[in-house]
């Protein structure tokens, strides 16, 4: 009798049969998301260095970002675990997101870079308010801004799912469509 895997069956590297990484790369770009800039504050890199400011900003794109739960407001962002991020929000629990608009492909961009070990640069020449209720950067011209409390840290694969709850929101702009990620860039919708 000839024996077939089980469609649950998965192989030694925890893959289903037959999937490999590029395959599962390639069907998920078909997904669109929108893009979202995660921001909090840290301790100053260089405690010792009299001219550092009292907290560093810190930013991280991201599309995998969505509503949890409306009573009570909750989001949620998936980060690759051992991020920079990811270790930030794993010892401070109040973050931020902004809502990034078509327009914001650059601010995309720039903090998609990996192995940067400050943000500071990056953040100089883009327009921002700190938020009221976690201090954090919120982009000026994003379609959203909330900020947010961690609740949950939540291990999945190479990844944290970090639920928040929101205890902030607005829309501060009404102009412009969201940027989407798609196939593997930055797009716009319609």
């Amino acid at each position: 009798m000839l024996k077939t895997a089980s469609p649950t069956a998965t192989a030694a590297s925890g893959h289903a049969e037959g999937v490999s990484n590029d395959e599962f790369r390639a069907a998920m770009s078909r997904l669109a998301a929108g893009v979202v800039l995660v921001t909090a504050q840290e301790p100053p890199l260089d405690p010792d260095d009299p001219g550092a400011p009292d907290m560093e900003d810190v930013g991280m794109t991201a599309t995998a970002f969505m509503s949890v739960s409306l009573d009570p407001p909750l989001v949620l962002v998936s980060l690759r675990t051992g991020a920079r991020m990811d270790d930030l929000l794993d010892e401070q629990p109040l973050w931020a997101v902004s809502v990034l608009a078509e327009s914001q492909r650059h601010i995309a961009g720039r903090f998609a870079m990996k192995g940067r070990i400050s943000d500071r640069l990056l953040f100089d020449d883009i327009p921002y308010v700190r938020g009221e209720a976690t201090g954090a950067p919120l982009v000026g011209g994003a379609l959203a801004t909330l900020e947010c409390r961690t609740e949950q840290r939540v291990t999945a694969g190479d990844h944290t799912l970090v639920i928040g709850r929101v205890l902030t929101a607005h829309v501060p702009s009404a102009e412009g469509g969201p940027l989407m990620y798609f196939r593997g860039r930055y797009r716009q919708l319609g």
